[in-house]
């Protein structure tokens, strides 16, 4: 019974320490593994560039304007974005186009009745 608390701190610490950084370590395989020449990205900072080279199994070079070669940390990338032009979701099959509809302002503040003067 003396051990059920120190059972219990372990637990909790597998479940909010190492569960998700097991997670963001399988996530940041799957970005590494979807790097190609040509895809864009984002690197750490936030700069957007697209991906120029791959010689180095640790580095990666990534264009950020046109003829501006950067290298580049491969841990730096965080995120693999869509191809400009690209729709994300599944491919159209066809079918019916549907116009969005646009609803009519709505005047919310507190005060402003129907015929607009203040209360």
């Amino acid at each position: 019974m003396e051990l059920f608390p120190l059972l219990l701190l372990v637990l909790a610490f597998v479940a909010l320490v190492v569960l998700p950084a097991r997670a963001r370590k399988r996530q940041q395989n799957q970005t590494q593994s979807a790097l190609a020449i040509g895809v864009p990205v984002t690197m750490a900072g936030g700069v957007h560039a697209t991906v120029a080279g791959l010689d180095d199994p640790a580095t990666i070079q990534v264009e950020v304007a046109p003829g501006v070669v950067v290298t580049y940390a491969r841990q730096a990338v965080i995120q693999v974005r869509q191809p400009a032009g690209a729709v994300p979701g599944p491919p159209a099959t066809g079918g019916a186009v549907v116009e969005p509809v646009e609803e009519p302002l709505r005047d919310d503040r507190p005060g402003d009745g129907p015929s607009g003067k203040t209360l």
